[in-house]
């Protein structure tokens, strides 16, 4: 259910500047948004999970709020990462 070490490596790869940089907004956005997708999974199945959904509707308000930063001091970075992920402004 959770990110593994590989997937999280290749998003920091896709996304960050460096192989390292896993700090950086977009690398954030990317892992939260697969961490997300994940979950969604999770609650097609499992319903009645509230703890997860509690969970889910957390991580959605930190990426909305990483989205916001980045929209607000990087239009640019904000467009692309929206394009690649896939996500509804």
């Amino acid at each position: 259910m959770a990110v593994t070490k590989e997937q999280k490596a290749k998003l920091v790869k896709e996304f960050g500047k460096n192989d390292k940089d896993s700090g950086a907004t977009e690398v954030q956005i990317a892992v939260l948004t697969a961490e997300i997708n994940d979950l969604t999974e999770h609650l097609k199945v499992h319903t009645h999970d509230y703890h997860s959904k509690r969970g889910l509707l957390m991580k959605v308000g930190k990426r909305r709020s990483l989205l916001d930063y980045l929209k607000k001091n990087d239009v640019v970075s904000y467009r692309k990462v929206i394009e690649k992920l896939g996500i509804r402004k």
